[in-house]
């Protein structure tokens, strides 16, 4: 993986200086901030200037990250905090997309060129070689990639989903759990139960559903935002949230602010950081 930038200016907190690129989230530790009985939950989006987080293609799904936001400054960051997490929360329609050839799989730590030292922060964390990954599904129809063979996999699915796919999952080794009344998985419902399997750190690599219930359950910690200075446009897209309006659980108040001048394109990018309004400083 190659990291072009290694600098980075902060905006936010003062004093403004140029800080190293690389380490940026690794030194925020979030793999000690939660504990099992409060697991710490955080996400990370990039958009453009005008909300897109993903042009949806013929059919639904998650859709695909435009190529106009994409940095590789952005990657090494999503991957510091892929890094920390002690169990990555995803969903089925990732798993689809990964299995279709249209997505990259990046579920494994390090196996991204370049990345091979968040392997090694790891290790010198405490941290087990791999993190679980808790799958997200209300139909259960997704295949398990390589990446997971051998790893702890935890599919959470809603009271409705399908017997006959549970238990096909099951029998491939995989934990089902139940973490929603309905057909949905819930936030709060999703990070207890992840929370009494001794998980400490949850990090979402999901899409806006998986966003929206955790702030409404009020247990999102954190999350990062990266912001393309980039117009994408377009008729069919995703934005970070859908669905009714939030009230106060959507506040949230900025942490950090870190600029990039160079990348995407040379158009430039913000790297933001942001805490719920009630949350400690």
């Amino acid at each position: 993986m190659i990291v072009p930038v290694t600098r980075l200016l902060r905006l936010y907190p003062q004093p403004h200086e140029e800080v190293p690129l690389a380490g940026l989230y690794l030194a925020h530790a979030l793999h000690r901030r939660g504990s099992a009985a409060k697991p710490f939950v955080y996400a990370d989006f990039v958009a453009s200037l005008d909300g897109r987080i993903a042009l949806r293609e013929a059919g639904a799904g998650p859709g695909r990250v435009p190529e106009s936001v994409v940095s590789p400054a952005d990657f090494r960051l999503l991957l510091e905090l892929e890094a920390q997490a002690d169990c990555i929360v995803t969903h089925g329609g990732y798993l689809r997309e990964v299995a279709a050839g249209r997505l990259d799989d990046i579920l494994a730590v390090g196996s991204a060129p370049g990345s091979e030292d968040l392997v090694r922060w790891r290790e010198a964390a405490g941290l087990a070689p791999q993190p679980a990954v808790a799958i997200a599904s209300a139909s259960l129809d997704f295949v398990l990639p390589p990446s997971l063979a051998g790893r702890r996999v935890i599919v959470a699915t809603g009271a409705d989903a399908p017997p006959a796919r549970r238990a096909a999952l099951e029998k491939e080794g995989c934990e089902v759990i139940v973490a929603g009344r309905g057909a949905l998985v819930e936030g709060g419902a999703l990070a207890a139960a992840l929370g009494a399997r001794g998980f400490q750190s949850l990090f979402l690599l999901a899409g806006p559903r998986m966003l929206e219930t955790m702030l409404r359950d009020r247990v999102l910690g954190r999350l990062y935002l990266t912001i393309a200075h980039r117009l994408v446009g377009g008729e069919a897209f995703h934005t970070m949230l859908s669905g009714p309006p939030l009230g106060p659980e959507g506040r949230l108040r900025l942490a950090a602010l870190h600029y990039d001048p160079s990348a995407p394109d040379e158009s430039g990018q913000f790297f933001a950081e942001f805490r719920p309004a009630d949350a400690p400083p």
